[in-house]
């Protein structure tokens, strides 16, 4: 953190530490406040703010920021497909390969929206996104099992998101089942 927003944070009453920590968990619950808002919860001024994020963002803590979308609404406003998977992927490793290597190369197809070495029944977890459920199958099928240390992959389509990032999707109160009593 910058000597500035040392001071700002010391003047606050905040550590530094805690200004970080405070001012991270408000961007994740929501990274449009504004700098002012944000000077405003956490007690410190607006410059001491800007700085601490600036710091975050250069030390790559905050690495971007991006919207929570319903794709089920948005599919009626924009006309757009959108299908979400979860995939599986177990791998064998040999001597000069490891996990941060099979990890390099999935993580650069743009497909692929996260990426996370997992515990448990198989290794990798990862999300893809595309335009339809072809597209993620021909995306499996053609980049991701080719890997040569990829022995499985196991494809799980999204069929309703309920919270995503924290945020739930409520209801649209358009239930088009039929109520059916005895």
């Amino acid at each position: 953190m910058s000597d500035q927003s040392d001071d700002a944070a010391a003047d606050g009453g905040q550590d530094e530490t805690e200004a970080r920590a405070e001012l991270l968990d408000l961007l994740c619950e929501n990274a449009r406040y504004s700098t002012e808002d944000l000077a405003r919860m956490t007690g410190l001024d607006t410059d001491a703010v800007e700085s601490v994020i600036a710091d975050l963002e250069s030390a790559g803590v905050v690495q971007g920021y991006a919207a929570v979308v319903d794709w089920d609404r948005a599919e009626d406003v924009t006309d757009a497909e959108h299908v979400h998977a979860l995939v599986e992927l177990n791998v064998t490793l040999d001597r000069e390969t490891g996990y941060e290597d099979i990890a390099d190369r999935l993580a650069q197809f743009p497909e692929v929206q996260a990426l996370r070495l997992v515990s448990g029944d198989y290794d990798f977890a990862l999300e893809v996104e595309e335009a339809s459920m072809s597209k993620v199958s021909r995306f499996i099928s053609e980049k991701v099992a080719p890997v040569p240390e990829i022995t499985q992959t196991v494809t799980h389509y999204v069929m309703d998101t309920y919270k995503e990032a924290g945020h739930r999707f409520e209801e649209s109160g358009d239930d088009d089942r039929l109520s059916v009593t005895p």
